[in-house]
This record gives C-alpha cells, structure tokens and sequence, in this order.
C-alpha cells in the first residue's frame, strides 16, 4: 500500500527570536518492504542551509540553519511510502541455541557491537525479577518470552502524554499505565535485563484511531540469524507494515523529531498536526531524494 504522511509542527514565538541550528529527524528510515517514494520538507522561516548526514546508529539526521529574526517556526515533513505486506515471523534464529533463555548470549564479535543496546540503565531488580518470571512462563524460548513480553504490557492502561522524557522503567511497571514511549522503555529494559539487545524506534502508526496523529514509538530486538525485529508493547504485536519508521536509538532522548534552540526572551506554543492516509498512487511533488 502507499502511505502519505503529513506531519507538521509548529512553534509561535511572542516575540521576535534568532534561530540557533535545528536537528531534524524526520526523514524515514527504509526497511526491506519498505520504500520512500516522494519526501519535501517545507520550513517556515525558509532557512539558509539544510544539511542531510547519517548520524552514528544510522538515522537520516537534518541540520537546519537559519538567519534573521523570526516569531514563528514551521516544520512539515510530507512523504510518500511503498509499504509491502510482509510475514513478522518469517525468520530462523541461529544459532539454534539463542532460541533459549537464560544464558542467551551473542558470538563475541556481534556482542561488542551491541554494546549500547545493551546497556542496563534503568534494569532494577524489580524489572529484572518480572522479566524473568514472565521467561519462565514461556518455557523460556525467546520468542514466545518477547511475545508475552508485548502482551502483558498491552494489558496496561494507556495514557496519553504528548511532552516529556519515557518514565523510568520501574515506575511504568509499578503504576501499570503509560504512554507508549514508556512502554517501550519497559520492553527494552526486561530485554536487556536477560541479555537481550534492544532499541527505541520513533515513528509513525497507520490505521490505529488512537496513535494516528501522535508520534507513535515501538522497540526493536537484535535476535542472531535474524537481526532487529520490530515489537510494539502499545499495539500488543509484531511491528508490520504499518509502522513507519523515523529514528532507532539505543538511548530514547536521542529519538526528538525536532532539536534545536534560540536567543532572545520570548516563550513559545507549540502545536502538532499529523495525517496518515493510505493514498493509492498519489504522491507530493518532489520525488524521493
């Protein structure tokens, strides 16, 4: 299917600023099925420079530079996607034993390169203990631990908060609701508490009413013989065709859409507009670049 995203946010200064550069990350991240078709960005004041690198994990990062004062700031990232249908579980964990749980570890050449995904900030010993009951409970097998994993913490309630870092794992579990930003943090911290690599993926979600027009986050697991697999703890479900992906990160602040600063003694409102259709063949004007 073609998915046409139209994500626009917008900050209205009160009184004139000076712009400092600006960190975009809202350029997809391609995938298999997955492909981009047409992409504009549009920015309001019109900058000076836009600079498009790939930063250090491997995300399309946009650097906008500005000149003159201004009062309002308008960012809308509009793009058209290929999205196939695929089968999530279409894999062959190898070796054989990474099927299993405990003592899952990745070959040594691997595993140092999984350094950051790996990392056990936020692992207490109460995300540990619950983590490894719900391992037992799955007999132990990775996947079907990843499974229920995503299960159980669907079974929260939902919460939506549109500002502010992902509570701390241990909280999120403690109180039984959150955001899905929080919910993913969860999902990271019990993987990486049995040895598990895993990642923060900022995004976007067609088809669900309730994450449509937000920002939508899911994780993502390093399994061997298969590479990094898309869960998403919010929808309860293997990541699909459905996800749109922006940003993958190791560590969740790293994932802003929009970064950047400014001088002056103003304070600024910010809105946020967000539309995915799937649009049969339409595309924006500008082919992918």
């Amino acid at each position: 299917m073609h998915l046409h995203v139209r994500h626009t946010s917008t900050y209205q200064y009160n009184g004139p600023v000076a712009l400092n550069p600006h960190t975009l990350y809202l350029y997809p991240r391609m995938y298999p099925y997955q492909r981009l078709i047409a992409y504009e960005l549009i920015i309001d004041p019109v900058p000076s420079k836009v600079v498009r690198n790939v930063d250090v994990e491997g995300n399309v990062q946009q650097v906008v530079y500005f000149h003159g004062p201004t009062q309002r700031l308008s960012v809308t990232a509009d793009m058209v996607l290929q999205s196939d249908d695929f089968n999530s579980f279409d894999f062959v964990i190898f070796p054989f034993e990474s099927k299993k749980l405990p003592g899952f570890r990745y070959q040594a050449g691997v595993e140092s390169l999984l350094h950051p995904y790996l990392d056990r900030t936020g692992v207490t010993a109460e995300v540990e203990l619950w983590a490894r009951r719900l391992a037992a409970g799955a007999n132990w097998e990775t996947v079907p631990f990843l499974s229920v994993l995503n299960q159980t913490i669907r079974g929260f309630a939902y919460e939506k908060r549109e500002h502010g870092a992902p509570n701390a794992p241990e909280d999120t579990l403690q109180a039984r609701r959150g955001s899905c930003r929080d919910y993913t943090t969860l999902f990271m911290a019990a993987c990486r508490s049995l040895g598990l690599a895993a990642r923060f993926v900022s995004g976007y979600l067609f088809g669900n009413p309730q994450q449509e027009h937000e920002l939508h986050a899911w994780a993502e697991v390093y399994l061997p013989g298969a590479g990094w697999r898309g869960f998403d703890p919010t929808e309860g479900s293997v990541v699909n065709n459905r996800h749109i992906f922006l940003t993958s990160t190791a560590r969740p602040e790293l994932a802003a859409p929009i970064a950047g600063s400014y001088n002056g003694s103003a304070t600024s409102v910010f809105s946020n507009e967000l539309l995915i259709t799937n649009d049969g063949g339409i595309a924006v004007p500008n082919p992918a670049v």
